[in-house]
């Protein structure tokens, strides 16, 4: 298991698009992926449960991967964050 704290910089926060760009990312991981803010937990998986977490700019979450591909999976998700989901 690999946990990884990131700061969300996107002034709009995880709203619509980002929150499926981000689900899109971690679809592409075999392992399970969860995103942990404000005492919350969603799937990293599941669009609703990122999008019912109301992630806002400047806040810090948690990402917890565990399995077979979960340091490129915390890798990959956390340069997503932290580009403000800009990357392809």
């Amino acid at each position: 298991m690999i946990q990884s704290e990131v700061v969300i910089s996107d002034p709009t926060g995880i709203h619509a698009r980002p929150a499926a760009m981000f689900v899109q990312a971690a679809k592409g991981f075999k392992s399970r992926i969860t995103v942990r803010h404000d005492g919350k937990e969603a799937d990293a998986k599941s669009i609703m449960s990122i999008m019912a977490m109301g992630i806002k700019n400047e806040c810090t979450i948690s990402l917890i991967a565990e399995g077979a591909d979960e340091t490129e999976a915390i890798q990959k998700l956390k340069s997503l964050i932290e580009s403000n989901f800009t990357e392809g």
